[in-house]
């Protein structure tokens, strides 16, 4: 079944055209309280609970901005490479709509608190640039909830826990030429966010979500096409599949001799395509003008040193890092920094361990697969970092076989417990002295004289045979390349 872009356009007419995107992007930072007052910005409390006068707008009420949030937004645009403004102020951008009580979000306007930025990533191989423009600071809205399907049976529910919310908005330059370039900008966008811990970022919880700006042109032309705005994105998926939809969808415009007209558009899930929502506002439209009841922010070069000393190592930095110093593939660093507490584990494991490949493998493998079927997160493992890596140890030591490590790590995943406790409980240590071994080969060649024949006449598969009588005796606890060495030399 084609997708609905494809219905619109062949590919091949789309390919005479160059896309121009940009996005602006809306991050809830992690603060425990709003950005102008103490309420809580707990998800999922019971609606209308979560608010005060301030963050509802009452006569009389003044905000006070929350120094967390300036901390945060601060280390989001040192992460993005943003130059802080030593000034910053915050405007009442105005519009009306049943769960913004104010009549107006408090945002930034002309003095944003970080500017002139990038983001670097690559496709299939090849660096490209994303330009930031802008991060600033502003506070949410509240949710509206729609129910019913006929005019005679629709309600309109109106949550206001949001309201107050503190986000941050980065919007790009338009530098990215693809859907794909816009995916991938999102994924690093996210991830850096998460590793300084500024966000969440779950897309379910509201706490990242993207509008796209997207235009096309003629290749090689220098102008820009006139652009629509595609709002509301809230998935990496529908992101792609929205840009996809749109850029097809205005090809099909100019190929048809019309023209394209700066409108807001809404993606429909549900058809796979773009529809018209209202036309493109302007900035005139929201008549911004400077909030009377805060004064502009001040931010001194020691409170951003502070601020920059206490960043953590970012993405890019720590995968280069793991390439370099762990001999790692670049598959490996990209799976293992992908989530900064994996990143983490990881780092806790390899050096618990003394084998990095090891680690990541278990990670990867074994640990990977035990949390996905557990449904937990890696800051849920009843596996420490310090646990896995003494299994690893085990192992390389020869004290527990491959197969033994295999069900030692079930138990630990079941119970928590050290891999030496589980070892010593179950009498599962490999056994390996010489001495030992030496009785239990010698009882197995004396029981099965044909074989020894078969052996001695040439017949080397044999040996398989005899190594399994001997971990059959054992219990499984011999050393298999111990038992190797004594059967060839005792045989032979």
């Amino acid at each position: 079944m084609s997708s609905p872009a494809a219905e619109l356009v062949p590919p091949a007419v789309i390919s005479k055209y160059e896309p121009v995107i940009g996005l602006e992007v809306h991050v809830q930072l992690a603060t425990a309280s709003k950005i102008f007052c103490g309420c809580p910005t707990s998800f999922g409390a019971p609606p209308n609970t979560n608010v005060c006068p301030v963050c509802l707008g009452l006569p009389g009420a003044l905000p006070v901005l929350s120094r967390e949030a300036v901390e945060m937004a601060m280390r989001a645009g040192m992460a993005l490479n943003c130059t802080i403004g030593p000034v910053s102020r915050f405007a009442r951008k105005n519009y009306f709509y049943p769960d913004l009580p104010k009549g107006y979000q408090i945002s930034q306007y002309d003095e944003p608190l970080a500017e002139h930025g990038r983001v670097d990533i690559s496709i299939d191989g090849a660096p490209r640039r994303i330009g930031i423009t802008r991060v600033h600071m502003e506070d949410d809205a509240g949710k509206s909830i729609h129910e019913g399907f006929s005019d005679s049976d629709r309600y309109t529910y109106v949550d206001l826990n949001r309201c107050g919310t503190p986000l941050i908005e980065i919007v790009t330059e338009p530098d990215m030429r693809s859907s794909d370039e816009a995916y991938t900008f999102l994924t690093e966008l996210k991830q850096v966010m998460q590793f300084v811990q500024v966000s969440a970022c779950d897309m379910e919880k509201g706490q990242l979500r993207c509008d796209a700006n997207v235009s096309v042109r003629l290749k090689g032309a220098e102008k820009f096409g006139t652009k629509a705005e595609v709002k509301n994105l809230n998935s990496f998926r529908f992101l792609k599949m929205a840009l996809d939809y749109e850029i097809a969808r205005q090809v099909s415009v100019l190929e048809a001799g019309g023209r394209v007209e700066q409108e807001t558009r809404l993606y429909n899930v549900a058809t796979g395509e773009t529809v018209g929502m209202r036309s493109k506002e302007h900035a005139h439209d929201y008549r911004y003008f400077p909030e009377p009841d805060l004064v502009p922010l001040h931010v001194s070069e020691a409170w951003r040193e502070r601020v920059r000393a206490a960043m953590p190592e970012l993405p890019a930095k720590k995968r280069e890092r793991f390439i370099v110093d762990y001999k790692l593939s670049e598959y490996d660093a990209n799976w293992l920094t992908a989530d900064r507490a994996v990143s983490e584990y990881f780092e806790g494991t390899a050096t618990a361990a003394g084998d990095p490949k090891a680690a990541a493998n278990w990670i990867m493998g074994d640990l990977a697969a035990a949390l996905k079927a557990a449904d937990k997160q890696i800051s849920e493992s009843p596996v420490t970092e310090r646990h896995l890596g003494e299994l690893i140890q085990l192992k390389a030591k020869g004290d527990i076989t491959g197969k033994q490590a295999k069900e030692v790590f079930a138990k630990m995943i079941a119970t928590g417990d050290a891999p030496s406790a589980i070892v010593e409980r179950e009498g599962l240590k490999q056994v390996s002295d010489s001495g030992a071994l030496e009785k239990i080969v010698d009882d197995v060649i004396s029981a099965n004289p044909k074989q020894v024949e078969q052996y001695r006449a040439g017949k080397a598969t044999v040996l398989g045979f005899f190594v399994g009588q001997v971990m059959k005796a054992s219990r499984g606890q011999a050393n298999p390349a111990a038992v190797n060495e004594l059967l060839r030399k005792k045989l032979e």
